[in-house]
């Protein structure tokens, strides 16, 4: 029980330190690529932190799983290095009984990787959604900047709203636009003009209501006039942007399961996936953190992090493939080798010895 709590309250330590820091390299990173987007104006930096605050889980489901791997290399790598190994081994701790003690903590943090991902996550990225769908938390084409001209594009793309009411309607819309490529120029006048999403594509617009479009060269007169009661224009999205990236995480899990999506089923199962990866990791840790004085503690760090690292992009390609429709075969194939290979790698020693005394049989 001693050495249970030891090595609990060890590798627990060590989690937590690991997963600060892995928090602020994730959390600043992203900061930085959202704070990219708002420069070029896909969303308004006013939102940038409220909706980083409601992505933390979706930062967490990711990072628990890493910082509890490097914590346990640490912590046994450490034990190692200082022959603490050597005496559990002596008073009969084997690498099963290991295995046991650490997977109390695994167990601890798979469980709560799996609330984060089934539903807390879902929930954070449904509020940040939210937030992003909001007329006025938009940017760019998005939103019209009320009573001031907004210059877009470098110049090519002008608007002005009058005002802008509590529902997110703009009123007295002016957007006059240069045809990249040739020296056309529209210039679009309207009553109204709200953002709507269709629900078939999840795609968004920008429909201008009761108004007229003026298209042609400026200096000349012949210029075309059309009324129109609605017009669409589609909302430009990058595939990794953060509204894009956000719609399809904000899905709640009930829906999903539902669902007969390729993109929504394999969403399913990469949710599913991540608490798995905590125990198989946990034993490849163990595994791998085997070390002496003269090596170090961290001696085992990089090729650890290396197979981590290819386990991880095995199941990004498996959820890759999920999404062109390939089934589940894939992703259940990547746990399926890795749980063999941790299992070689923690009985390697025992492998090895009964194929030499095979061997030396047979001579």
């Amino acid at each position: 029980m001693r050495i249970f709590l030891y090595l609990t309250r060890d590798v627990v330590t060590h989690t937590l330190a690991v997963a600060f820091v892995l928090f602020l390299v994730v959390f600043s990173g992203r900061f930085i690529k959202y704070l990219a987007e708002a420069a070029v104006g896909s969303l308004s930096a006013d939102v940038l932190l409220p909706v980083m605050l409601f992505k933390l889980p979706s930062f967490f489901e990711l990072i628990l799983p890493l910082a509890l791997f490097i914590a346990v290399l640490l912590s046994l790598g450490r034990m190692y290095a200082e022959s603490e190994m050597v005496v559990l081994k002596a008073c009969g701790v084997s690498p099963s009984r290991l295995a046991v003690f650490l997977l109390v903590p695994g167990l601890v943090i798979m469980c709560l990787v799996a609330s984060l991902t089934l539903y807390l996550g879902p929930e954070g990225s449904a509020r940040a959604q939210r937030l992003l769908d909001n007329p006025r938390n938009a940017e760019g084409l998005q939103l019209m900047a009320a009573g001031r001209f907004k210059s877009q594009r470098g110049g090519e793309l002008v608007t002005y709203t009058e005002r802008i009411d509590k529902a997110g309607v703009m009123h007295n819309v002016f957007v006059v636009e240069e045809q990249s490529g040739t020296e056309a120029t529209q210039v679009t006048l309207a009553q109204e003009a709200e953002i709507i999403t269709d629900s078939a594509t999840n795609r968004r617009y920008l429909e201008l209501r009761g108004g007229t479009r003026y298209s042609g060269v400026p200096g000349e007169s012949a210029y075309e006039a059309v009324a129109f009661q609605r017009l669409g224009e589609l909302i430009p999205e990058e595939r990794d942007s953060l509204r894009a990236s956000t719609r399809i995480d904000a899905t709640p899990t009930t829906e999903l399961l539902s669902s007969d999506n390729p993109r929504k089923r394999a969403t399913l199962w990469w949710r599913i996936s991540l608490p798995f990866l905590v125990p198989i990791s946990v034993v490849i840790a163990l595994a791998l953190s085997k070390t002496d004085a003269r090596r170090g503690r961290y001696a085992r760090l990089g090729p650890a992090l290396a197979l981590f690292l290819t386990y991880f992009l095995a199941l990004t390609q498996a959820r890759s493939l999920m999404e062109s429709g390939s089934g589940v075969g894939a992703m259940l194939a990547t746990h399926f080798i890795f749980t063999l290979v941790a299992l070689v790698l923690l009985y390697w020693e025992s492998i090895s010895q009964s194929l030499s005394g095979r061997s030396n049989g047979s001579l």
